[in-house]
């Protein structure tokens, strides 16, 4: 047997061993875990505002603490999710200051992604994913030609601007702060149905670079515009939804209407290309089935005509469960991927999801900075999404053995480090990257037992 044999049979093995006790609270876990991380996210959480500087004119979010990885920069969806979590924090310590301070970055860190917009006839409504403080376009997202294979930012920023409105202020609640930017908002929306609509109606990442889940293996080395990846596609769906309640608020009554139908037309092209009846699960769909037999038969019948434009590539990640973070699946396919949950052989794992399957041939524990490692290991954003929609779903016992061992995790490294990593062990909650990481931890607090 090679090493790599080896160290799979190995990753597997922790797996089986460990697939009687998948969301089993760690015996380790206390009562005093959430005021522990509570303590430590309060103590910390006015670190991650940003004074404006550099091409960053406006005030900003940073996903991690001053000097740790990826403190001097500004991303798209860590923004979204850092500022969720300070606003948790705000929220559990009552502090109102913390509150108006979020929703100012907040509102600055959307100011900061439409300020480097592009205007030119190529790059015309395209944001970048990255800005840092010396570089406008890190990335080169502005870069290319149109269709751009260079991806641009996720579609999170509606959500970003009404969890503003939602969480900041009272005067900030209608949202009229946001007015100026609804027409640069349509112009991005625009940009990604030029550059990355399919005919399925999904939308593809054009190449793999920062993607989120970055080597997800259903868009990590694949071809150029292949991949309807569900993370993409959930996360534009709530972004549609969140613009219409955006333009309600602004008293377009149109634009909502139309944002509406945008997204319900994106959830029936996830339901029809990615539900996949026979494993009763979600996959990301692989849309370049193109029938090209006219072009390389010359003078002979073609027959029967080819009847679907995509795949499902059926390989087991966390995204299979975020239509039910989203809305999109219906209940009894809800419940269908609580069984997936419930197999620690498979997806569930002793302190939570897996980011990839343990059965399947590329799954790796393996540490890795760059493309940071979605193979396997337990990150919170997965635990999260995954607890919102078993929340969502009515799952409610699922649901607190999810936050229960998302809660103890973090909070055994907290005590053992002194700080929160970027990601975990799925089966002995080891953190494995990025010391002085928080970004998306913070979300562990919304996973809190209710007040009260």
């Amino acid at each position: 047997m090679n090493r790599r044999d080896l160290l799979r049979s190995l990753s597997f093995a922790g797996a089986a061993s460990a697939a009687s006790s998948a969301f089993a609270v760690a015996p380790d876990a206390s009562a005093d875990d959430a005021s522990l991380l509570l303590r430590y996210f309060t103590l910390h959480a006015r670190d991650l505002l940003r004074k404006p500087a550099g091409v960053l004119r406006f005030p900003s979010i940073s996903p991690s603490l001053p000097g740790a990885t990826y403190s001097a920069d500004l991303w798209d969806w860590d923004t979204l999710w850092t500022a969720r979590g300070l606003f948790a924090v705000a929220d559990r310590t009552k502090d109102e200051g913390l509150t108006a301070d979020v929703a100012e970055h907040a509102r600055g860190s959307l100011a900061n992604f439409f300020d480097h917009q592009g205007y030119d006839g190529n790059n015309d409504g395209r944001i970048p994913m990255l800005i840092t403080m010396k570089d406008a376009d890190p990335l080169g997202c502005l870069q290319g030609s149109r269709p751009h294979k260079e991806n641009q930012a996720k579609p999170v920023l509606a959500q970003l601007a009404l969890l503003a409105a939602d969480r900041g202020p009272t005067e900030m609640r209608n949202a009229r702060w946001f007015s100026d930017f609804l027409p640069k908002l349509r112009r991005f929306y625009d940009s990604w149905r030029v550059d990355n609509l399919s005919r399925t109606g999904l939308l593809v990442w054009g190449d793999d670079v920062a993607i989120g889940n970055d080597n997800d293996p259903t868009t990590f080395g694949r071809p150029f515009f292949s991949s309807a990846n569900l993370l993409l596609n959930c996360l534009y769906h709530q972004d549609l939804k969140a613009a219409a309640e955006l333009s309600r608020r602004n008293e377009h009554s149109s634009e909502a209407e139309q944002y509406e139908r945008e997204a319900g037309t994106l959830a029936r092209a996830i339901q029809q290309n990615c539900w996949d009846p026979r494993d009763r699960f979600f996959y990301t769909a692989d849309v370049q089935c193109v029938d090209r037999r006219a072009e390389l038969i010359h003078g002979i019948p073609l027959g029967m005509s080819m009847s679907w434009s995509s795949l499902p590539l059926r390989l087991q990640t966390f995204t299979g469960f975020l239509p039910m973070w989203a809305g999109i699946a219906t209940q009894d396919q809800s419940r269908a991927l609580v069984e997936h949950l419930r197999n620690g052989r498979s997806l569930g794992a002793r302190y939570g999801v897996r980011t990839l399957s343990a059965v399947e041939p590329m799954y790796s524990l393996a540490a890795s900075s760059n493309p940071s490692n979605w193979l396997g290991p337990v990150w919170i954003i997965a635990n999260y999404l995954t607890w919102s929609g078993l929340v969502r779903g009515g799952f409610r016992e699922q649901a607190d053995a999810m936050a229960a061992v998302t809660i103890s995790m973090l909070a055994r490294d907290l005590r053992h480090s002194g700080s929160l990593n970027e990601y975990y062990h799925p089966d002995s909650g080891a953190p494995l990257s990025h010391a002085g990481f928080m970004d998306w931890n913070l979300l562990v607090l919304e996973m809190f037992p209710q007040h009260g």
